[in-house]
């Protein structure tokens, strides 16, 4: 399984937050992360294992619309800042639009990626 993580500059604490409530599950699976550039440095430092791309705004949303496209991602979990401008939006709504049409899961805040991940990790459990 193969998980991409998304996280705009205000959320990114959010998101490694969200990460080390699952971290014993991640770290025990045969779960893959990959992450955008900056927000996978974040991931890094937390103590996970993850493929760094670029930047969101250098291409990294777009690099994992392509994985998601290809159906080589299983989820996505985008922690996106909704009270701010975002210059990479076109890419952003891309990613979101792929995911629609390919039917790959998408969360966008914590409480989502949280039901998400704990569908995940019980039928890990079974």
């Amino acid at each position: 399984m193969k998980i991409a993580l998304i996280a705009h500059d205000g959320k990114k604490a959010d998101m490694v937050h969200f990460l080390s409530g699952f971290k014993e599950q991640l770290n025990h699976s045969d779960i893959e992360l990959v992450a955008t550039g900056t927000t996978g440095s974040h991931i890094e430092k937390a103590g996970f294992k993850v493929q760094r791309l670029l930047s969101g705004p250098l291409g990294g949303d777009a690099q994992i619309a392509s994985m998601a496209a290809q159906k080589e991602l299983d989820m996505v979990i985008f922690f996106r800042d909704p009270l701010d401008k975002h210059p990479h939006e076109p890419d952003v709504q891309m990613l979101m639009r792929i995911c629609d049409v390919h039917n790959i899961p998408l969360a966008t805040n914590p409480a989502a990626a949280g039901l998400m991940f704990q569908q995940l990790t019980s039928r890990l459990k079974s």
